[in-house]
Parts: C-alpha cells; sequence; structure tokens
C-alpha cells in the first residue's frame, strides 16, 4: 500500500475555510488494497490511517446502522429501511415478513441542539423510502451513535420513489431525489412495466392495478427535507424544477442556482434558477445543448447553451399533475419506416431513459383554451421535461449521467458520467461493430464522438459569475482492460474479472470535492467493470488516484459527501445491496445482504 501526498489546507479539507494557501499542509492516505482473496471480496476494506500535517489519523469505517437495524434507544421500535404504504403500515414480503430494503443510498447529516445529528436517510426502492435518524455524537472523537430513527411520511405526495443521490442546500435542508420517473407513455398505451408498476403496492393494490391507482406524474422530482426536531420533520418535492430521471440536485453558494443530473441512456443536463434565494418552490428551468468544439476524441469537450424551458410554480405544477396525461399534452405518430423522418408538423426527438427512443411529437392544446400557447408548454416542460426539452433543441444523448458537486476553489462543477458510450458516440456503441442507429436516429446527434469508454468518466464544468456552466471537459476516465469496454484490444493484463484496470475507476458514481484540498471524492457503481466497487480521492493537480475504501461483492458505493459538525469533519459512505447486483451466488448469510450506511470522521 503506497502513501499519496496531496497538499491542502487541512482546515478546509474537513470544511473549514482557510485564507490563504499560506496555510496549506499535507495529507497522505495509505492506500487501500484491492481486494484479492474471497474473504476480502466480503469485507470493507479501507485506507488504514491519513496523515494530516504530519498527524496520523486511523480511517476505520464507522457503520451508524445497517438496514434492519433499529436505534439504541428507540421504544417506538422503528426498522431502518423498512418500507411503509401509504397509511404507514410496513410493506409485507412474499413469506408474510416486514419488507426492508437493502438498498440503502444517499444519507445527509444535519446538526440539531447541543450533541444531537439528524441524518435522513435515502432508500432506492419502489415504493422509495426516506428515514429520519437521531443520534448523539460524542464531544472527544465525534462517533456518532443512532439514538431512535422512523420512516417519513410521503403520503400527501401518493408516495417517494426510487430515491437516489442527493445534497445539504445552504440553508440546511436535506435536499433529496427520485430517479428513473415511470415512462407516462404506457399509461396511455397499457403496458406499464414491471419496474414501475411495483409503486402500485404502495396503495395497497397489485401491480396488475398500476394503471388505476398511479398517476406517473407524482414521480420524478428533487425532495427537500426540513428537520425541526425528530418529530417534526417537513417533505416537499419542489414540482417547479421538472421532471427527470433525477440523480440529484446541487444548489450553488447563491442559493438560486441549482443543477439537476438526468441518470439513463439518451439523458440531459439541467439548470433551475430559484425566483427567490433559498426558496425552490417556483423558477425558471434550462437545459444544456452540448456544442462540440474542436475534434472529438477522447471525453470529448464542448461550449455549452442553455435552453430556456420556462418559469413555473410549484402550485402550478401540483394541478397540472392532477389535470393532464400524456395524451392530453402530446400528439404521436411513429416515424416514416423508410426514411424515419417525421410528419410536417411533428418534431423528431431522441430521449430515454430507459433506452434511445426516436419519436415524433406535436404539443396538443393542453388546457383546451383553443391556442396553443405558452401555458401549454410551461405543462409540457414540467411533466414531460426531458421530450419537451429535446423538441427545443436540448441535447438529449448523454449516457448514465450521475452525481454533481461544486468546487468553489475553481468556480467548477464536476459530473460524473458512469459510462460514455451510445447517444454520446456517432452512431456507435463500444466494443459492438457496425452502425447503431437507435440512440442517434431522429435528433441532432449534438455529442459524436468517435470512440467511447464503458469504464465511464468524470467531466469538468467551469462557471461564470452568475453560476451558469459555459463549457464542458474531461477530467479522468477510468482505463478499460478489454475491447468490449473501450480498449484498442484486450489487456494482456486482465485479470478476467476486472475489466477496468484496478487501478483506477470504474463507472464513477456518487462525488464530493474537498474543498482547498483540490481534491475530488469519487465513488463507484460497477458491475463487472471492478468486481468490489472502490472508493477513490483524486488530486486535481497532481491527477494521482488514491483508492480509500473498497467494499463487498455486489455492492455499489453511494453517498460519498462531507460534513463538518461541531468540530469534526464526516465524509459519508454508504454501502448499498451487498451481493445484490453481483455475485448473489457467493452470499452464505442472508444477513450479510444487508445495507450499511456509514462514514469516515476526522478531527477538525
Amino acid at each position: 500500500m503506497r502513501p499519496t501526498k496531496m497538499s491542502l489546507a487541512v482546515s478546509v479539507l474537513l470544511g473549514t475555510t482557510a485564507a490563504s494557501l499560506a496555510s496549506a499542509g499535507t495529507v497522505e492516505f495509505l492506500e487501500a488494497p484491492v481486494p484479492r482473496t474471497d474473504a476480502e471480496k466480503r469485507a470493507i476494506l479501507t485506507s488504514e490511517y491519513a496523515v494530516l500535517d504530519g498527524v496520523r489519523i486511523p480511517m476505520p469505517y464507522r457503520t451508524i446502522l445497517r438496514s434492519g437495524d433499529s436505534g439504541t434507544n428507540d421504544p417506538a421500535g422503528g426498522v431502518f429501511g423498512q418500507l411503509i404504504d401509504i397509511n404507514g403500515n410496513p410493506l409485507l414480503a412474499e413469506d408474510g415478513s416486514s419488507f426492508i430494503s437493502s438498498d440503502n443510498d444517499f444519507s445527509s447529516l444535519l446538526p440539531g441542539e447541543q450533541d444531537i445529528v439528524y441524518m435522513v436517510s435515502h432508500f432506492e426502492s419502489r415504493p422509495g423510502g426516506l428515514y429520519l435518524t437521531e443520534m448523539r455524537q460524542n464531544p472527544l472523537n465525534g462517533i456518532l451513535t443512532a439514538e431512535r430513527t422512523r420512516p417519513l411520511d410521503l403520503s400527501d405526495a401518493n408516495g417517494g420513489w426510487v430515491h437516489c443521490a442527493g445534497s445539504v442546500t445552504p440553508w440546511g435542508t436535506h435536499l433529496g431525489s427520485e430517479e428513473y420517473e415511470p415512462d407516462a407513455k404506457q399509461w396511455r398505451d397499457g403496458t406499464i412495466s414491471e419496474y414501475n408498476a411495483a409503486m402500485a403496492s404502495y396503495f395497497n393494490a397489485s401491480p396488475s392495478d398500476a394503471a388505476t391507482v398511479m398517476n406517473p406524474y407524482d414521480y420524478g422530482y428533487v425532495v427537500e427535507v426540513e428537520v425541526d426536531s425528530f418529530e417534526n420533520a417537513t417533505v416537499r418535492k419542489q414540482y417547479a424544477m421538472g421532471r427527470v430521471a433525477l440523480e440529484l440536485g446541487y444548489v450553488m453558494p447563491d442559493r438560486k442556482t441549482v443543477y439537476l443530473s438526468d441518470d439513463g441512456t439518451n439523458v440531459a443536463l439541467y439548470r433551475f434558477v430559484a425566483s427567490t434565494p433559498g426558496n425552490l418552490g417556483a423558477g425558471t428551468l434550462w437545459g444544456a445543448q452540448w456544442k462540440a468544439v474542436g475534434p472529438q476524441q477522447g471525453m470529448g469537450s464542448a461550449k455549452l447553451n442553455w435552453i430556456n424551458l420556462g418559469y413555473a410554480t410549484a402550485e402550478q405544477v401540483k394541478e397540472w399533475i392532477a389535470s393532464y396525461r400524456f395524451e392530453d399534452i402530446f400528439d404521436e405518430v411513429e416515424p416514416d419506416e423508410g426514411s424515419g423522418s417525421c410528419p410536417d408538423g411533428f418534431t423528431s426527438i431522441n430521449a430515454g431513459h430507459e433506452d434511445g427512443d426516436h419519436q415524433c411529437l406535436k404539443l396538443r392544446d393542453v388546457n383546451q383554451d383553443g391556442v396553443i400557447g405558452w401555458d401549454d408548454e410551461l405543462i409540457a416542460s414540467r411533466l414531460e421535461t426531458r421530450r419537451w426539452g429535446a423538441m427545443q433543441g436540448m441535447t438529449t444523448e448523454f449516457r448514465k449521467m450521475e452525481g454533481i458537486t461544486f468546487d468553489a476553489d475553481h468556480n467548477r462543477l464536476y459530473l460524473a458520467m458512469s459510462e460514455v458510450d451510445r447517444g454520446m458516440l456517432d452512431f456507435g456503441r463500444v466494443g459492438r461493430d457496425g452502425v447503431y442507429d437507435k440512440y442517434d436516429i431522429g435528433g441532432p446527434n449534438h455529442i459524436a464522438l468517435p470512440s467511447g469508454n464503458v469504464c465511464g468518466a468524470v467531466y469538468a464544468l467551469d462557471l461564470d459569475s452568475n453560476y451558469t456552466a459555459w463549457n464542458i471537459w474531461g477530467l479522468v476516465q477510468g482505463t478499460p482492460m478489454t475491447a468490449d469496454y473501450g480498449a484498442s484490444v484486450d489487456s494482456p493484463d486482465y485479470d478476467g474479472i476486472n475489466k477496468c484496470d484496478v487501478e483506477g475507476i470504474a463507472n464513477p458514481d456518487n462525488i464530493t470535492y474537498v474543498a482547498n484540498y483540490d481534491t475530488l471524492i469519487i465513488g463507484e457503481d460497477t458491475g463487472s467493470g471492478h468486481q468490489n466497487d472502490m472508493v477513490w480521492a483524486y488530486n486535481l493537480t497532481s491527477r494521482e488516484l488514491t483508492r480509500i475504501q473498497t467494499t463487498p461483492y455486489g455492492s455499489e458505493t453511494t453517498s460519498p459527501y462531507l460534513s463538518n459538525i461541531n468540530g469534526f469533519a464526516y465524509l459519508m459512505s454508504v454501502i448499498q445491496h451487498p451481493y445484490g447486483e453481483s455475485d448473489g451466488d457467493k452470499l452464505e448469510d442472508p444477513a450479510d445482504a444487508r445495507g450499511y450506511t456509514g462514514y469516515f470522521v476526522f478531527p477538525l
């Protein structure tokens, strides 16, 4: 294991503000090993220690709760990850037991009074789960102990959906997400997928009744949680921000500009600008347009143009959700079978999220006032955000857009792209011969890279003084070991297990920036790329990656996020669904499949 040095201001790494680089120190992480044995691949391996300004700080991974746990002082018996129905009753598994999700995801830390710290946690399920946990912070070492936990009630919004990544707002609220919004066309056509129909259980109905008990426009939004106490927490969906396969929203320091990432295939990047700082209930939504710069190679680079999708309020959108369906918003016809073109009056787009989808759409007189105008456009912009944005010229060609984080040191965003493939290529697929028009036909083909990388990449976006991203360029990418992952030929070092080099990233997912450390923390969500998902520290100056954690078989690393509370800095690290994404045959004890919600702690 090699130590890696990085120049930084130690106080700032851990969440404070340094006056100048004169106070910079050094940090060294003893690199976590690559798991090689079966025992190592079942374990959580971490850096043994970090050295901050010459002081060695141990780095054990500390678990707060695993799915199925309760707090240490919880007379009500709250069970972490137990999913509930619209009446607040436990959902039941096939054997009659309570259904407990192991899909732990983003967890925020929010300071309370004195030594109380609150945690709001996601469970990435259908129905989704949000949990509030009250913890005690040890004032001597910062260790957090869960006292009690409970599910948050989303019944006023007809439940929560696939809560994925998140962030904490500058005003101290939890900002969550709803990923992979259900396709409203399925309700029109009577072809609701098994994935979407699973939400019917929230309404105590069977999947076959999904068409009657579910409204697809209820899901796909930013979810904000304000915590006053364990007993008093307010949950609100921020409908004005649009409806997409939301990975997360991230608020800029101006307290009104928010970047939204859209997960899946043929998806988009969005920017929301609130009309009032600190209030996300009304504002203008924008969609990014990729304008390629120079010869495209590698990860590609572009200027960004922003398409205005209009101003709306949460109250308006709630009314629209109750009033309109897909067939009220769009007329649709099939593209010409020969030419692939759309008839006059219809706009040709190719947009996901499930996969590339060439569509011919025309906006209807949605509110039936006899005129097709701006109000109809606004309804489309919030209920069918990706489709309407594509119709206005927004780029819908990104593949597996994931985490976002902000770097105030360079006034820059970082954006994880789990794969550089499909719509991002020029009528192609990584590792496959021939023409793949599924992802580009019918669309503008803004992103036309000649080759891709299934190991994925992290992009940088430079911002202007108003926090508007004006360009995008590749920062760091994984190293494919096989041709089907993006290598020119299979590498002689390919071990037959890890299709991406274990000395580099594979399928980056959630990320967080360490202020004034010049350091980016990168988590992975990978299957064949790495058998064991990893968390990395990437130094932006040296461009050196240091592995700081690996996770058990079949896990996903989620929720890397930094918080500074009462003199201690916390790097959150959540281990989702062990043995659940791959290597399920290696599970020996069902208890080992429970997710972990935990952290690393550093004294300031």
